[in-house]
């Protein structure tokens, strides 16, 4: 059974720092693309970033783009996201996903989804 838990959300201030971890079981972790979407209420879930099966290409979404940052270690399954300089309207659910074919700011490209972790940033 596959499993991506997400944690590390919370409340922060705004421009203050939040580091997401996603942690991958019932899978070959080096075999999947990773992403992160969010959705904030009332809105359609968006890309955030995404990161290939070897870490060695990343793309982000212009919102996030330098401030946010994203890795992983296929040693420990687990795929990060380092968000700095977070504003309020980074206020959302954030979902990490995997993807078995590419990297993608597609969702359908996305095999399995985490239940994600809330983060809300206060003005």
């Amino acid at each position: 059974q596959v499993q991506l838990v997400e944690s590390g959300g919370g409340l922060v201030q705004a421009g203050g720092s939040l580091r997401l971890s996603c942690a991958a079981s019932g899978l070959t972790f080096s075999n999947y693309a990773m992403g992160w979407f969010r959705q904030a209420p009332g809105k359609e879930r968006e890309f955030v970033a995404s990161i290939s099966k070897s870490g060695g290409t990343t793309y982000y979404a212009d919102s996030v783009k330098g401030r946010f940052t994203v890795s992983r270690d296929n040693a420990k399954n687990t795929n990060y996201l380092q968000m700095n300089s977070l504003k309020p309207e980074d206020t959302a659910v954030y979902y990490c996903a995997a993807s078995p074919l590419i990297m993608s700011r597609v969702t359908e490209v996305y095999k399995y989804w985490g239940q994600g972790t809330q983060v809300t940033v206060s003005s």
